[in-house]
């Protein structure tokens, strides 16, 4: 059996132009009743929450705090072990979930690591600085008490506002 086709270039075009058609066709069917319209999408900007009560305002400021509750419950740990904080990050590694990877560098992304000891590990205090200051990216301050701080453009301290 043998086709008569004019021409292959038209067999082609054709083709496209009947696929782009179904292609419309489908992406556009009404919505079914019944259905609710489906919100706009929010902006790739748009921070949402990692939990309730969230207290991070960008992606960089959760995983900044996130790094600080780390040391916090790491630092807990090793007192209950030890009688005394650790004295360096090197030193908590490998307590709780703090690891060795985590003491390795104090360059946490957008954010630089501060810790100090205090009186032979009775104390400590946790900063977080951002590389540069800006509404999603706040500094953060702990200590001993485990309360953590923070304040918009420039270093947190122990008298900066807690967060919830």
């Amino acid at each position: 059996m043998k086709l008569n086709i004019a021409s292959p270039k038209a067999l082609i075009i054709l083709l496209v132009v009947t696929n782009g058609i179904w292609a419309t066709a489908t992406a556009q069917q009404p919505a079914t009743a019944g259905s609710a319209p489906q919100p706009p999408a929010s902006s790739p900007d748009t921070y949402r929450p990692k939990f309730p009560g969230d207290p991070a305002h960008s992606d960089a400021e959760a995983l900044a705090l996130a790094y600080m509750r780390v040391v916090i419950r790491a630092q807990n740990l090793y007192k209950r072990r030890h009688q005394h904080y650790a004295p360096s990050l090197a030193e908590l590694a490998g307590t709780g979930s703090f690891t060795k990877r985590m003491a390795r560098t104090t360059d946490r992304g957008d954010y630089g690591v501060e810790f100090h000891s205090k009186n032979k590990g009775e104390a400590y205090s946790l900063s977080m600085v951002p590389k540069q200051f800006d509404a999603e990216h706040r500094a953060f301050f702990a200590s001993a008490d485990g309360v953590i701080h923070a304040e918009g453009g420039k270093p947190a301290t122990e008298e900066s506002p807690r967060i919830k």
